[in-house]
């Protein structure tokens, strides 16, 4: 589980802000005890703010990470591709990046500072017993590893200016690097617009259509462990459809099959082109069951579904799903439905987290004080993050109407809406 994400100079945010999934009412079913850290974690946070105050730029962050452990060994040849601040002595300043997460019960911690030229510092440290111990720890191109791991020597060898280090070492399949990357990686994200403004997906690839294959109707051989195949793939089935249904949309199964399309011709004829897997959402009404194309459902419910896959692989192997603009997505009672899947122990018992952002106030209503995050613009432009449990350095009522508070300006994180300007160019005002 995540404990912790600190970053600096990366796109909007010029000095280091941290998000925390640290606990601190303790004394609810959501928060998740971890004995080794003496603390209990949250499976959900949020962040809220006004629009251009930062709040993609916090998911941005940690999802730029876990694509540059993925990437740099085969992509950063000429230059590292980050994004330091566009202002003040951004440009000359490295951008650095901290994880905490524990895995197994033992804290790990992972820290990086770069720019676009060179890996100036990372490392990464484990404590067990309590104690921080060096896995390893790089400045500049010297790379030191400890004691008892030199199978992670050959990491030295294909080691660049540009490359991370943990890029490389997680392939020598040490349990040490390789656990702690592999949970880093295995975090998704949903939402996050790329630079041409267009939803992208980041992340390992979980379709939702492979949770409603069955296998037996593609697997006509009798091969060694099918029947266990089978008996994953129906569970798997039957967890999705679950899903499915609890948006209440009227959709009682998912069909899918293969599909020849028919392509019009020249003149009165036709012909059909390859076939393909075709998806259809069979719909109730009263006595009736129709399958309709998956392209003539609403967004809302092609959204939905294909959010199935990636929460159900989040939910089964307690890995994080990060999710920018949660309301742009889904409706309010949906994104409520979410939440309670990751809080709840009984449907989230391996410690999935969930960290989105959002502007619909009505979800504070079902979020704890610890659990909801501020975003503000300071006035040279870069993003500031404050817990609202501890605003303004006064602590906030465990009791408090949040949401109520929040729109009052209770804790600022508002947009400032001046109509002055607007309403002289309209010639309504002198």
């Amino acid at each position: 589980m995540l404990i912790r994400f600190e970053v600096a100079n990366f796109r909007s945010v010029l000095d280091p802000v941290e998000l925390s999934m640290v606990a601190v009412d303790r004394d609810r079913v959501e928060a998740r005890p971890v004995p080794n850290l003496g603390e209990s974690l949250l499976p959900v946070a949020a962040v809220f703010g006004p629009n251009a105050s930062g709040k993609s730029n916090v998911i941005a962050a940690l999802t730029w990470l876990r694509t540059a452990v993925r990437e740099s060994l085969r992509f950063w040849d000429d230059e590292i591709p980050v994004e330091p601040f566009a202002f003040a002595d951004g440009e000359n300043r490295p951008s650095e990046f901290t994880v905490e997460s524990v895995i197994s019960g033992v804290r790990f911690e992972y820290v990086v500072e770069l720019d676009r030229q060179a890996v100036r510092y990372e490392a990464l440290f484990h404590y067990p017993e309590k104690k921080r111990r060096r896995i390893f720890e790089r400045e500049g191109d010297e790379l030191k590893l400890q004691r008892g791991l030199g199978n992670l020597s050959g990491t030295r060898e294909l080691l660049t200016a540009r490359t991370l280090a943990l890029s490389i070492a997680r392939r020598f399949e040490e349990p040490l690097v390789s656990d702690f990357a592999r949970d880093l990686l295995d975090a998704q994200t949903l939402g996050l617009k790329s630079r041409n403004r267009r939803p992208t997906y980041y992340g390992p690839t979980h379709s939702t259509v492979r949770w409603f294959e069955d296998l037996s109707d593609r697997n006509q051989l009798s091969l060694p462990g099918l029947e266990e195949l089978e008996s994953l793939s129906q569970a798997n089935r039957t967890q999705a459809l679950a899903l499915l249904r609890l948006a209440d949309l009227g959709i009682d199964d998912v069909v899918i099959d293969d599909h020849e399309p028919l392509y019009p011709e020249g003149g009165a004829g036709a012909s059909r082109g390859r076939a393909q897997r075709r998806v259809r959402l069979v719909h109730r009404a009263a006595e009736e069951r129709v399958p309709l194309d998956f392209a003539a459902e609403s967004e809302g419910t092609r959204t939905w579904f294909q959010l199935i896959g990636p929460v159900l692989s989040a939910l089964r192997s307690g890995s994080l799903l990060l999710f920018d603009e949660l309301d742009a997505s889904l409706h309010p009672t949906l994104s409520m439905q979410l939440i309670r899947l990751f809080h709840d122990p009984v449907t989230n018992p391996e410690g999935a987290q969930l960290i989105f952002t959002s502007h619909d106030t009505s979800l504070l209503n079902h979020l704890n004080r610890d659990e909801v995050w501020l975003t503000e613009k300071a006035e040279d432009g870069a993003t500031r993050l404050g817990a609202l449990a501890e605003f303004a350095g006064e602590r906030v009522r465990k009791s408090q109407n949040l949401e109520k508070a929040y729109l009052h300006g209770r804790f600022g994180a508002l947009p400032d809406v001046d109509r002055t300007e607007i309403l002289r160019a309209l010639g309504l005002i002198g």
